[in-house]
């Protein structure tokens, strides 16, 4: 395909992305109640004896409402949307890849999409006790109320972060299917793993308690060991670290039986009589040009 051919074909997958947004924006608009209801459950977990309806948010702005309605839309239309913008997206870098390539794609997909939705739906729980820390560890006598637009920041924020926390362990395969590192490598970074993930673990979490930080951390490390699991059996797939006689010298002789048999000396080649030089020509390749 030419220079020109392929901006077009990229200017009509855009296209197409951009009218299933479209569409997943419409139903979103339409699921945003019903969406925010969800969000909203947290938080009038901390008020049983109120009904989750009677919860009110504060709203400082006169638009803050409709415009966190378009927010949720547009998250909604993003995951309604999805399995067409992401074919588009597919569609136009799988030309580019070796058959291996997109096997590997296909795999790394399948498994994107659980992970993110186990961490956002680890995220909801640990939100829902975090906030019951924080509101209780305020100062005594003061009325709570939270203001909706942050309050859904804060939960999208901490779904996003948990969710991405989660495909660490896909990027950890991929350096094994590539490989950047081996199965044996990637366990003997196990300590460094699982300190780096508790500490991520400790920075991410809205509150101070240990239940939030050691669910996440525990998940992400546990994660962590099915990965090099898989990587093991992709290196004995491919014969990784079978290489016996990587250490040995070149002159070496190997360990296996010696089993030779003398072999006689042949019969002697006579010479072959060297072929006589052609007569010479004496006419001229003009000659019988009239």
């Amino acid at each position: 395909m030419t220079l020109i051919e392929h901006i077009r074909e990229l200017r009509n997958r855009l296209f197409k992305a951009s009218v299933a947004l479209l569409v997943g924006l419409v139903i979103g608009y339409l699921l945003a109640d019903f969406v925010f209801g969800i969000l909203k459950q947290p938080y009038c977990a901390q008020f049983p004896e109120i009904r989750c309806e009677d919860v009110k948010f504060l709203q400082l702005g006169a638009a803050d409402g409709f415009l966190l309605k378009l927010k949720l839309s547009l998250w909604i239309g993003l995951i309604v949307a999805s399995p067409v913008w992401l074919y588009q997206l597919w569609a136009f870098i799988a030309p580019g890849l070796h058959r291996h390539e997109r096997k590997y794609a296909y795999f790394f997909v399948a498994l994107a999409a659980p992970l993110f939705a186990a961490g956002a739906v680890l995220a909801y729980f640990v939100v829902s006790k975090g906030l019951h820390f924080l509101l209780q560890s305020g100062v005594t006598g003061v009325e709570t109320q939270l203001e909706v637009t942050r309050y859904i920041s804060f939960v999208t924020n901490m779904l996003l972060i948990f969710g991405v926390a989660f495909e660490f362990p896909l990027i950890v395969l991929m350096l094994n299917f590539v490989g950047v590192a081996s199965a044996k490598r990637l366990l003997g970074w196990w300590r460094v793993a699982v300190f780096v993930f508790f500490l991520f673990s400790a920075v991410v979490t809205p509150t101070p308690d240990p239940f939030g930080m050691t669910a996440l951390g525990a998940c992400l490390s546990a994660l962590y060991f099915g990965a090099v699991a898989i990587a093991f059996v992709n290196d004995r797939r491919r014969g990784r670290g079978k290489e016996i006689y990587a250490d040995l010298d070149d002159d070496e002789i190997s360990q296996l039986e010696d089993d030779r048999e003398p072999v006689a000396a042949g019969a002697p080649i006579e010479p072959i009589a060297p072929v006589a030089a052609p007569l010479p020509i004496d006419r001229r390749f003009d000659d019988d040009i009239t």
